[in-house]
């Protein structure tokens, strides 16, 4: 069963990726393209390259170096994605402050963009945990995005607490989900690299990030399209901190 091309794997890696396809559906008919366009467009493309990189490898016709290119690119269109994702949801977070809001989102993705650019171009030249140089460098680059993304990650929702920030319920499913896809792949990389694993313990490894994919896409679905308990209680106020006054200062630097 937990085997290479068996049905599990097969299903593990096709079945995510329908779910996800079909939620960009649903949240494009429910009209909220609008809301979250970086998210949608994350859904489609991600799961229609990862089922073009599925298709890749069960074609017999298809070489391994034509396959990896296609995990290449495939990898390079999802990493900046997800920082166009992140983005918007720092962007939904910090609504209240305009300023806060149209400087961090643009910090976010442009840095997350360019940082996983020069991971790309570094990852091109260096030597990884493969002695051909196209692997090497895609697992390379798959390492950093996640380093990248789980710190953004994690500063998103600390900034957030620090200031008492109304999470709305969309952009804290869709962090949440990011968040732990993020920190699973962490994790078995570290596992990969430093347990000297088996060709079947990385089996194991691939079938525990597939896994955890189709997790987070149900988390997703779930926190998108199920709508949660209307609460009595009024939002508790932000605290008087100085992100009010780091907005009106960003406001007029924005206007000189």
């Amino acid at each position: 069963m937990l085997q290479a091309h068996s049905f599990l794997w097969n299903y593990l890696w096709v079945a995510p990726n329908l779910l996800f396809l079909s939620l960009a559906v649903v949240l494009w008919k429910k009209g909220l393209r609008r809301e979250f366009p970086a998210f949608l467009a994350f859904a489609i493309l991600s799961s229609l390259g990862d089922l073009a990189v599925f298709v890749a490898d069960v074609t017999p016709s298809v070489g391994a170096l034509d396959f990896w290119r296609i995990d290449w690119i495939n990898l390079l269109i999802e990493s900046l994605l997800k920082f166009l994702v992140i983005g918007e949801v720092f962007s939904r977070v910090f609504n209240p402050y305009s300023s806060v809001s149209k400087v961090g989102r643009f910090m976010i993705s442009g840095l997350g963009a360019m940082l996983t650019l020069s991971a790309a171009l570094l990852a091109g030249f260096s030597r990884g945990d493969s002695p051909v140089p196209l692997i090497a460098g895609a697992h390379l680059l798959e390492q950093t995005v996640f380093i990248i993304e789980s710190g953004l990650i994690v500063f998103l929702f600390l900034f957030a607490a620090y200031f008492r920030m109304n999470w709305d319920r969309q952009s804290f499913g869709i962090l949440l989900g990011l968040g732990i896809s993020a920190c699973e792949h962490l994790a078995a990389w570290a596992l990969v690299a430093n347990a000297g694993l088996s060709s079947q313990g990385r089996t194991f490894v691939d079938f525990m990030d597939m896994a955890t994919f189709h997790v987070c896409v149900l988390i997703w679905s779930y926190y998108l399209l199920v709508p949660g308990k209307v609460s009595n209680r009024r939002p508790a106020a932000p605290p008087e901190h100085s992100l009010e006054v780091w907005n009106r200062e960003l406001e007029r630097l924005l206007q000189q």
